[in-house]
C-alpha cells in the first residue's frame, strides 16, 4: 500500500491519468492488488484494474488506455509463494531510473492521504483480454491461417491461460491445452516454460506439429518441435532474425548465456552478434543504446521492438508460426540453422548472496577450465538475479568434457561456499 501511495504521489506530479494494474494467477495477487489500489487512491490517482493479464499485455494496455503507468503483480517463472511488483510507463516501457529513485525517496516519508474529494477511483477494464488478443493478431501477417496444424499449448497455470488458447484457435489451429486451470497455487508447478517435460510428452501423445510453453506471466517462450525436441530461446531468436532480416539494423543482441552456435548462425547471416549481461533489462538497454530491434535470452525472453515494448511470449510464438506458415517447413527444419554447442548448466544453492569470483580457489579453477576448453569453449559463473543460486555454465565442442568440467566447477564452488 505504501508503494502504491509513493508511486501515486510521484506520478500525480508528472501527469494526469489512471494507473492500470494487472496480475498473474498466484493467490497473493488479490492482496497485492487491493493494497496497491488503496495506496494509489490515497495519493489521489485513479486506477484501472485488468485482472489476470500477461506482463506484455499490461505494458500494451498501459499505452492502449492512455494510462500514465502500468503495474504488474507477478513473480514471473517463480513458484506461487513468491510475488513481486514491476512498473511500466504510459508508453509500456520500463520506468526511468530517475522516477524509480523518486518513488523510493517518497517511500521513506509518512503516508498522507489526500482529501476525500480528491481520492482516486477504481474501475475494471472489462474488455482488456479481447483488446490484447486483437493486438497480438495485429502483429502478424494479415490472413495468416494455421488450419491443419495441431498445437499443444502449455500456459503454466498462469496469466496466458485464457488468452493464448482462444487466440491460436481463432487463427485456425487445432489446439490441446495443459496448464490452463490456475488455482492460485499451481502456477509454474511442473508446467510451463521452466518445466517443458509435460509438453514434450503431450506432443508425442497427440502426434502434434509442435508445442508452445509460456511461463507464469507470459513474457517467456519455450517450444517443442514435432520430434519432441526442445526449441529454446536461442533457436527461437534465430527464427525471428530470419523473419525480420531486412529490419535488424545490422545486429542481434543475445546474452552471455547465448549458445556459441547461435552466434555463428547470426554471423553467417552477415549480422553482428552482441552479448549483454543476463537479464531482459540489459538486453533492452543494449537494444536502445545501439538502435537495434531484436534480442533475446536462451531462457525464452525475446524482444522485437518493432512490435512490442517488452518481451512477449505470445507474439514471439506467433512470429515462429508465421515462419512455419510462410516457408511450409516444420519447426524442426526451420531451427536447423543453429547448430548448438554442448552446454551444461548446474545451479549451486546458497543461503546468502555471495560473489563466486571472490570465493577461495574459484578464479584459478575457472582459469584452468578455460585453458582446457581453448578458444572453442566458454565458462560462465554468475549469481542468479532472482533466486539464491550460483549458476555454473560450461560450453564446448565435446559434451563429455563439458559435463565433467561443469561438475568439477560446481563441486569446487559448493566446497568454497561451505568454507566461506
Amino acid at each position: 500500500m505504501k508503494l502504491g501511495w509513493a508511486a501515486g504521489r510521484v506520478l500525480a506530479d508528472k501527469d494526469k491519468g489512471p494507473v492500470v494494474i494487472g496480475k498473474d494467477t498466484r493467490v497473493s495477487g488479490y492482496m497485492f492488488e487491493s493494497a496497491l489500489e488503496a495506496g494509489l487512491s490515497a495519493a489521489g490517482v485513479d486506477i484501472r484494474l485488468l485482472g489476470p493479464m500477461p506482463t506484455p499485455g499490461i505494458a500494451f494496455l498501459a499505452k492502449n488506455t492512455r494510462a500514465q503507468a502500468g503495474i504488474v503483480i507477478s513473480a514471473s517463472h517463480n513458484p506461487f509463494q513468491d510475488n513481486g511488483i514491476k512498473f511500466f510507463t504510459g508508453e509500456g516501457k520500463k520506468l526511468p531510473d530517475s522516477i524509480e529513485l523518486e518513488i523510493e525517496a517518497v517511500l521513506d516519508k509518512p503516508l498522507e492521504v489526500v482529501s476525500s474529494k480528491r481520492l482516486g477511483k477504481a474501475k475494471r477494464i472489462v474488455d482488456a483480454r479481447r483488446r490484447y488478443i486483437e493486438f497480438c493478431k495485429s502483429c502478424i501477417r494479415p490472413g495468416m491461417d494455421l488450419s491443419g496444424l495441431k498445437i499443444v499449448i502449455d500456459c503454466a497455470h498462469g496469466a496466458t491461460y485464457d488468452i493464448a488458447p482462444p487466440l491460436f484457435e481463432e487463427l485456425g489451429a487445432s489446439i490441446i491445452t495443459i496448464g490452463t486451470e490456475p488455482d492460485g497455487f499451481n502456477i509454474n508447478d511442473k508446467v510451463g516454460a521452466t518445466s517443458p517435460e509435460n509438453l514434450r510428452g503431450e506432443v508425442i501423445k497427440a502426434d502434434a506439429d509442435l508445442g508452445i510453453a509460456f511461463d507464469g506471466d507470459g513474457d517467456r517462450l519455450i517450444m517443442v518441435d514435432e520430434k519432441a525436441e526442445l526449441v529454446d530461446g536461442d533457436e527461437i531468436l534465430y527464427i525471428m532474425a530470419c523473419e525480420n532480416l531486412a529490419n535488424l539494423n545490422g545486429a542481434v543482441v543475445g546474452t552471455l548465456m547465448s549458445n556459441l552456435g547461435l552466434e555463428q548462425a547470426i554471423k553467417a547471416m552477415e549480422l553482428d552478434f552482441l552479448r549483454a549481461p543476463v537479464g531482459d533489462r540489459y538486453i533492452m538497454e543494449l537494444l536502445y543504446q545501439k538502435n537495434l530491434i531484436l534480442g533475446g535470452e536462451t531462457s525464452g525472453h525475446l524482444i522485437n521492438l518493432r512490435k512490442t515494448t517488452t518481451g512477449d511470449g505470445i507474439i514471439s510464438a506467433l512470429e515462429v508460426m508465421q515462419a512455419i506458415s510462410r516457408t511450409g517447413k516444420t519447426l524442426h527444419d526451420i531451427k536447423k540453422g543453429v547448430i548448438k554447442y554442448p552446454q551444461k548448466m548446474i545451479n549451486v544453492r546458497v543461503t546468502q548472496r555471495v560473489d563466486p569470483l571472490k570465493l577461495n580457489g574459484i578464479p584459478d579453477a575457472i582459469k584452468s577450465a578455460e585453458m582446457e576448453l581453448g578458444s572453442r569453449g566458454r565458462v560462465l559463473i554468475r549469481t542468479s538475479g532472482t533466486e539464491p543460486l550460483i549458476r555454473v555454465m560450461v560450453e564446448g565442442e565435446e559434451s563429455g568434457q563439458v559435463d565433467r568440467i561443469a561438475g568439477h566447477l560446481a563441486t569446487e564452488i559448493e566446497t568454497a561456499v561451505a568454507q566461506h
